[in-house]
C-alpha cells in the first residue's frame, strides 16, 4: 500500500468530524440567534402537520400593548414568541405569538389586515370605535383582566377631593380608559367633564409628562407613572386609582366574526390555557415572578415594573369570564353588558358619537366561555371585597366624593317606595358597584320643620333604609355602609334658612359619599 493514501474509513472518519463541525457551528449560531431560532421552529411547525389539528392555524396571532393584563396568556405561552416550550403548543397542538403594538392606531390597522387574530380593547372605550370598524364584524371572545391600580388620577397639591377638580386643568388621552375612569369619578361628585378643563393628550403617558411639566393640575396616569408623578410634583398625590374603582376598565379580546367561526375550537383552546394560566398566576407569587421575568423580556421593561404592572390588575378567571358574559345568575356585580351600555350612553351625550355601536349581543359572542369547563377554587370568580365593621375614625373622614340624590319620603315615615329604588338604582347603584372596595357613607337630611331631635332619629332611619335596600337587592357588603342622620344640620349652600318650598325640597335628600380607608 502507497504512503499517505487514506483508507476508506479514514475518509468515512473525516467526512463525520466535518458533518459534526458543521451542525455544532450551525447550533451554535442558532442558540446564539433567538429570532432564527423561532423562524426554525416555525417553519419546522408549519411542516410537521402531525403536530397540529385539522382546521387550527400553526400560529395565532396576538395584538398586545404594554401591559400586565396580559399575563396569563404570556405566563403560559412561556413567553411573547412563537415557541415549542408554550404550553398551547403542549396542551393544544398550536403556537401563539404576542405582537406588542403600543400605538392605538397601528394595532387597529394590524386587526384589520389580518396581521393579528385577536386584538386588545376595553369596553368602556369600545362603543367609541365599533364603528370604524363594523366592516370587519368584531366580537369580544374574553376577558383578560380588571384594572386594579393600574389606572390612577394625580393632582397637585390642594386637590383633597374631586370636587376640588372643578375648574382645573386636567390632562387626558380622549376616548380611552384614562377618559372613562375620569367621567366615572366626576359623576360621582355630581360633576361632569364640562366642569373641568380637558387638556386632551395622545396618551396616559403624555398625560403624565404634561403633569410633572406643570402645565396641568391633574392628569389620568397609568402605573408606574402616577409614582413617578407624585416623586417629581411637589406636593402631589395620586387621587383616585382603579384600587377602589374596580369595575370600571375590562381588558378583553376582540376577534373577526368569520375568524371565530372556523377557528371556534382553536379560540375555544386558546382560552381554556389562558385561564389555567391566569389562575395559577392568582394563586402563586413565585408564578408571578416568573410571569414577571417573561413580562420583562418581551416588554423590554425591568422585572419589578412588570411585576408590578401584574399586582394591578385582576386577571380574570373563567369565574370572572362567566360572570362578565352574564353566565352567572346569581351575580350582581358589573357584566360586560352594563359597561357597555352605560359607556355608550355617556360617550355620546358628551358628544363623541356611539350612534354605530351595536348591541352587546350583536358585538359579543359567549361560546368560548359556556362551553368550557374548569373546576377548582383557582377557577372561581373574584369575592366582594369583605370591610371591617364601621368605627367613628369612619363616620368623620373626609370622603372622596359626594352625590346628592332627592328621594322622596312621606311625612314621619323612613320606608322607600318603589320610585325611590328606582332612583337609587339610575342615580347611585352604577357607581357604588363600579366603585367596590370603596365604603358608602349614605347621609340622611331633613329640612327645618318639626324639632331637631326627631328629625335626626328619622333622617339616619332613611339613611339605613337606603342601605338595607343595596344589601338586600345588590347583595353589597353590610360592614360597607357608613350611616349617619344629619337632620337639618347640613343645608345645601344657598338654602341655610330653609326659607321657601324648593329649599326645604333640597334639603330633604341623600348624599351618597365614597370614602377611602
Amino acid at each position: 500500500m502507497a504512503k499517505g493514501r487514506l483508507t476508506p474509513f479514514s475518509k468515512i472518519l473525516i467526512v463525520v468530524l466535518i458533518i459534526g463541525g458543521l451542525y455544532f457551528l450551525l447550533n451554535k449560531f442558532v442558540r446564539n440567534n433567538p429570532d432564527v431560532k423561532d423562524k426554525i421552529e416555525q417553519v419546522t411547525s408549519s411542516s410537521d402537520k402531525g403536530e397540529t389539528k385539522e382546521g387550527y392555524k400553526d400560529v395565532i396571532n396576538v395584538g398586545v400593548v404594554t401591559w400586565g393584563g396580559y399575563a396569563g396568556g404570556q405566563y403560559f405561552n412561556e413567553g411573547f414568541k412563537a415557541n415549542t416550550a408554550s404550553r398551547f403548543y403542549k396542551d393544544y397542538g398550536f403556537k401563539v405569538n404576542f405582537e406588542v403594538i403600543d400605538d392605538f392606531d397601528a394595532s387597529r390597522d394590524a386587526f384589520k389586515n389580518g396581521s393579528i387574530d385577536l386584538m386588545w380593547a376595553t369596553i368602556d372605550a369600545f362603543p367609541t370605535e365599533v364603528e370604524g370598524l363594523s366592516q370587519y364584524q368584531p366580537q369580544v371572545v374574553f376577558q383578560a383582566d380588571w384594572s386594579r391600580g393600574g389606572d390612577a388620577i394625580v393632582a397637585a397639591r390642594g386637590i383633597n377631593k374631586v370636587s376640588d377638580l372643578r375648574g382645573k386643568k386636567i390632562a387626558v388621552a380622549p376616548m380611552t380608559p384614562s377618559h372613562s375612569f375620569l367621567i366615572w369619578l366626576l359623576e360621582a361628585s355630581d360633576m361632569t367633564t364640562k366642569d373641568v378643563q380637558l387638556v386632551e393628550v395622545p396618551s396616559a403617558i403624555d398625560a403624565a409628562d404634561s403633569f410633572k411639566s406643570n402645565t396641568v393640575d391633574a392628569a389620568v396616569v397609568w402605573s408606574p407613572d402616577d409614582a413617578d408623578c407624585v416623586a417629581k410634583v411637589a406636593g402631589s398625590k395620586v387621587l383616585e386609582s382603579t384600587k377602589n374603582a374596580t369595575h370600571i376598565i375590562a381588558d378583553v379580546f376582540v376577534s373577526k366574526k368569520e375568524f371565530i367561526e372556523t377557528h371556534k375550537e382553536q379560540l375555544q383552546d386558546l382560552y381554556e390555557g389562558w385561564m389555567i394560566g391566569a389562575s395559577e398566576l392568582n394563586n402563586s407569587d413565585s408564578n408571578k415572578r416568573k410571569a414577571a421575568k417573561i413580562l420583562a423580556e418581551g416588554l423590554s421593561q425591568p422585572e419589578d415594573f412588570c411585576y408590578d404592572a401584574i399586582n394591578n390588575v385582576r386577571l380574570a378567571t373563567h369565574g370572572d369570564n362567566k360572570d362578565f358574559f352574564g353566565l352567572n345568575s346569581n351575580y350582581t356585580g358589573v357584566t360586560g353588558e352594563d359597561l357597555y351600555n352605560k359607556m355608550k350612553v355617556k360617550y355620546n351625550a358628551l358628544g363623541y358619537s356611539t350612534a354605530g355601536a351595536k348591541s352587546w349581543r350583536l358585538l359579543s359572542t359567549k361560546d368560548l366561555v359556556n362551553k368550557t369547563s374548569l373546576s377548582g377554587n383557582s377557577h372561581n370568580a373574584e369575592q366582594q371585597k369583605q370591610f371591617t365593621a364601621v368605627d367613628e375614625t369612619l363616620e368623620k373622614k373626609e370622603s372622596l366624593s359626594s352625590k346628592k340624590v332627592s328621594i322622596s319620603f312621606r311625612t314621619g315615615e323612613f320606608q322607600l317606595d318603589e320610585n325611590s329604588k328606582q332612583l337609587i338604582d339610575l342615580q347611585f347603584t352604577p357607581i357604588a358597584k363600579a366603585f367596590a372596595n370603596a365604603r358608602i357613607r349614605i347621609e340622611g337630611n331633613t329640612d327645618n320643620v318639626g324639632s331637631r331631635g326627631p328629625n335626626v332619629t328619622l333622617s339616619k332611619k332613611r339613611a339605613q333604609s337606603v342601605a338595607n335596600y343595596l344589601i338586600a337587592q345588590h347583595s353589597m357588603p353590610t360592614n360597607r355602609f357608613i350611616i349617619i342622620g344629619n337632620g337639618p344640620d347640613k343645608p345645601v349652600s344657598g338654602c341655610e334658612r330653609n326659607q321657601n318650598a324648593d329649599c326645604k325640597s333640597k334639603n330633604r335628600r341623600t348624599d351618597f359619599e365614597l370614602v377611602v380607608d
